[in-house]
């Protein structure tokens, strides 16, 4: 039976399987190479759990500007629209496949916001 999201514990486990999915992905991968072979990944992985706890939790963990670090990132590895694509499916694919409810519909909405957002920003909206 799916649960709810009701805890950080509860997204700490669905951003560690969802970067899973992104680290072993062939096209995904080379965007996570550096954290990766910086043995940085869990950082990373608990400072993306701050950013979703403040945005569906409403604390106040994360302290960056989430919009920038991607489109600095961007200019050393360049996101195309099929990374979104993928990036998107990902998350809601994990997000479903173990929980339900009405904050597991807002990460995925707020998830396609910020895609949407960021893709404008990167001029690869159409």
């Amino acid at each position: 039976m799916k649960k709810e999201i009701a805890t950080r514990e509860d997204l700490h486990f669905i951003i560690t399987a969802f970067y899973e999915k992104l680290t072993t992905d062939a096209e995904m991968a080379p965007f996570f190479e550096e954290i990766v072979q910086q043995n940085h990944l869990e950082i990373h992985i608990d400072t993306i759990t701050d950013f979703w706890q403040d945005v569906l939790l409403h604390t106040n963990r994360y302290q960056n500007n989430v919009l920038q670090k991607h489109l600095d990132f961007n200019k050393k590895v360049p996101f195309k629209k099929a990374h979104f694509t993928k990036w998107l499916l990902f998350l809601t694919t994990t997000i479903n496949t173990s929980f339900e409810g009405q904050i597991a519909q807002n990460i995925i909405d707020r998830a396609n916001s910020i895609a949407t957002v960021l893709q404008v920003k990167m001029k690869l909206y159409n």
